[in-house]
């Protein structure tokens, strides 16, 4: 699905707006780790996607990686870094494979942002993931997870989400995304793609993608299980209180022991 969408996924989501949403909350947790200590933060955001996070967190002076699974994404992350005039390595890594790439307890703060954890697709594969983040955590290091509230999503069993638009001069998109809820209890996460250019007429494409609708006491108990504490609920990264029964995101904070 991200190799297909890697090429418009900066037209489909609006980054002005959205790092303008989430970045006070971020950093806030930046400014927690950093109490008592002037120094830059070494900070990871894996699955970054193309990077526009971790640009954000280099241009306020912090020291950042990057990683997606994705060599298509991480191509992009590095030209929108070059573009912003921002050092940040980026390296193909998915879950499980980060402290390979970048050495154990290298790092002050984990990102997984963006609803990624989800594409894990069973609770072995979760455990392992969460394991290899504690592994790239200093001790005490903080982990920030952001996923859609999947108590909720399977209580409604809502398959719309809103549309997205973009313009570029004579050129339109629309990104269209739903869910399909399947038998054996995962979902299935579709995005169509509608492009006019000139006027000459829609032209549309399908890219789809599996999820496992991780709950908020199940990743309560892995994240206890691999070695994290003071795991703290919000619900969306603008700090608002967690309500299972109406949040749209599950945001969980945690700290390596």
């Amino acid at each position: 699905m991200y190799e297909t969408l890697s090429s418009d996924y900066d037209r489909f989501v609006n980054w002005h707006n959205r790092l303008a949403y989430e970045m006070p909350f971020i950093e806030k947790i930046v400014n927690q780790i950093q109490t008592g200590s002037p120094r830059s933060l070494h900070i990871l955001d894996c699955a970054c996607g193309t990077g526009m996070h971790a640009i954000a967190l280099a241009q306020r002076g912090q020291q950042v990686s990057g990683a997606d699974l994705f060599p298509q994404m991480i191509e992009i992350s590095r030209q929108n870094a070059a573009n912003a005039g921002v050092q940040v390595r980026f390296e193909v890594a998915g879950f499980g494979q980060l402290a390979a790439q970048f050495g154990q307890a290298q790092f002050d703060l984990l990102l997984c942002l963006g609803n990624s954890l989800p594409h894990l697709l069973s609770p072995a594969d979760l455990a392992d993931a969460l394991d290899d983040f504690a592994l790239c955590l200093r001790p005490g290091g903080m982990l920030l997870i952001q996923n859609r509230n999947f108590d909720l999503v399977m209580q409604q069993k809502e398959r719309w989400m809103e549309p997205q638009v973009h313009r570029e001069g004579n050129i339109e998109w629309l990104f269209q995304r739903f869910y399909d809820f399947e038998e054996d209890g995962l979902i299935r996460f579709n995005i169509v793609t509608l492009k006019n250019e000139n006027g000459a007429g829609w032209q549309s494409s399908v890219a789809s993608t599996r999820l496992r609708p991780q709950l908020h006491a199940e990743l309560q108990s892995a994240l206890s299980l691999a070695s994290f504490e003071s795991i703290h609920p919000y619900g969306s990264l603008a700090g608002d209180p967690f309500s299972a029964a109406s949040s749209g995101n599950l945001v969980l904070t945690a700290v390596r022991t």
